[in-house]
């Protein structure tokens, strides 16, 4: 279950997918498969051989790209793998707003 993000978000993330770019939207997340986990980000983008090359700075695999049948593909990142991702994007205000503060 997705909350934490408004409608004008959403539509933004959406609307920068459509257009080819890698956009992210970061919002809380709850699942009993991932007790631990409090947020999710989505690294999307329509162009998936874009988002392929992109996720490979990150060591993320074409294969782990969640294609689902509305047309926002995306990466799931979660835990430190999204904590990294978001400080290397320079998605501060994600961190501020979704993550928990961490030690470096």
């Amino acid at each position: 279950m997705a909350f934490g993000v408004n409608r004008r978000e959403l539509d933004k993330w959406k609307e920068q997918v459509r257009k080819g770019e890698v956009a992210f939207i970061t919002h809380f997340w709850v699942d009993e498969r991932f007790p631990a986990v409090k947020s999710i980000t989505k690294a999307g983008c329509a162009d998936l051989e874009k988002l392929s090359e992109w996720g490979k700075k990150y060591g993320l695999k074409k294969e782990w790209i969640h294609i689902r049948g509305d047309g926002f593909p995306h990466f799931d990142l979660m835990g430190d793998t999204q904590l990294h991702i978001l400080k290397e994007e320079g998605l501060h205000d994600q961190i501020k707003r979704f993550i928990e503060k961490k030690e470096d």
